[in-house]
């Protein structure tokens, strides 16, 4: 058993921490400067960072789902009633119904072969000395899992750099600061990129309702916007979370945490919660209320840290002593309406950890990205350790 304190922690804290530096160097420097308060405002923009706060900003404040610069905002610039994102209403409701459906026990269980797969292939690598570049093999398995979700036949590393791309091109146009120049016609273009390669015929085929003029200016149908909506947020967090928590995983040696079947699940979580793919959640508050003490404004635009809310920056991932689940839930949102895809993700994690640790990996290659919406490597490159020990059916 593996008990890591932060001294054993720090190269792998010190390699995390280039994926903030170099995407959002000057956002991070920020939140680095502000963590030590619960909420920090500045002008009209709130920044919360503190635990019970970032919880009761979610659970407990008004938000406008519609909001320019909101994950809502972008899923109501690009259909006809927001579906999945807003939070509000039928169509909504019976989305993440269907959505949680297809992410229970039972439907992972089905989505499980299809991500196996390609972990089998893009890991077989390392059985004969060679190099695994973690983003790809992520970006395909996000993609993959998207297509087999929606029950698309299309091609899943093309649909996983469109969603990337338009992950990208949205957070350089709602970043705080001065508006780049150009940053809504890039978006416009790469939501239409991605678009085509969803449907329109890929989306009828799929037995969704199809409009072959739909455009990211023109809207699109409810089904084909949770379709598009779905991507985005599943592919980026894949893309994002996968290769950052293999990295941690080498760099602070807790292998044989991964190869503990009673230990690998409560990994998974800890390194989700450290990593923290979704680390900043854009919102703005539809009515007057307090947060933490403090006095919100309708109309502030609040700036939640899922990273910090979760001890992300405190503590390094621990099996023996992890933060307890309510605490690293929070980097998968909170209340009614958090991210139903945290159990897909936890599971996707541990059997990537599962089957990466039989070779012990190392980082050969680490090159982070500077254009991804979220955090992450553009290069992530591992090889088998001299303490590897793979055995006939580690990628079977």
């Amino acid at each position: 058993m593996v008990t890591v304190g932060e001294g054993r922690a720090r190269p792998a804290r010190c390699r995390d921490r280039q994926v903030y530096l170099l995407s959002h160097p000057v956002i991070f420097a920020l939140l680095a400067a502000t963590r030590g308060r619960t909420v920090t405002r500045l002008g009209g923009t709130v920044l919360i960072q503190g635990t019970e706060a970032f919880r009761e900003a979610l659970t407990t404040l008004p938000l406008d789902r519609t909001a320019a610069g909101t994950t809502g905002g972008l899923a109501h610039a690009l259909t006809e009633d927001g579906v999945l994102f807003d939070q509000d209403g039928p169509a909504h409701r019976a989305a993440r119904r269907s959505l949680a459906a297809d992410l229970s026990a039972a439907g992972i269980e089905r989505l499980r072969p299809v991500w196996r797969a390609i972990l089998s292939r893009q890991l077989a690598a390392l059985g004969a000395g060679g190099d695994v570049d973690l983003v790809q093999a992520s970006a395909e398995l996000a993609g993959a899992t998207v297509c087999a979700l929606l029950a698309l036949d299309a091609d899943p590393v093309a649909v996983a750099r469109a969603a990337g791309a338009v992950a990208a091109a949205a957070t350089r146009e709602h970043l705080l600061g001065i508006p780049r120049p150009g940053a809504s016609r890039t978006l416009a273009a790469a939501t239409d990129h991605l678009i085509r390669l969803l449907g329109p015929q890929r989306l009828a085929a799929a037995g969704m309702p199809a409009d072959a003029g739909m455009t990211a200016d023109a809207g699109m149908t409810d089904a084909a916007g949770r379709a598009v909506m779905l991507a985005i947020a599943a592919v980026n967090t894949t893309t994002a979370g996968i290769p950052r928590a293999v990295a941690w995983c080498a760099d602070s040696r807790l292998w044989p945490d991964a190869d503990s079947a009673e230990r690998r699940e409560v990994l998974a979580r800890e390194l989700l919660r450290v990593t923290a793919p979704t680390a900043l959640l854009p919102r703005v508050a539809a009515a007057d209320g307090i947060v933490g003490g403090r006095r919100i404004r309708k109309g502030d635009r609040l700036i939640l840290v899922a990273r910090h809310a979760a001890g992300a920056h405190r503590a390094g991932p621990d099996c023996d002593r992890p933060a307890p689940p309510q605490v690293a839930q929070l980097v998968f949102g909170a209340g009614a309406h958090a991210c139903p895809g945290a159990a897909l993700a936890r599971a996707q994690l541990g059997e990537t950890l599962q089957l990466l640790a039989p070779y012990r990996p190392v980082v050969v290659r680490a090159r982070a990205s500077r254009r991804s919406g979220l955090p992450g490597w553009a290069t992530l490159v591992v090889r088998a350790g001299p303490q590897s020990r793979p055995s006939g059916d580690s990628c079977s």
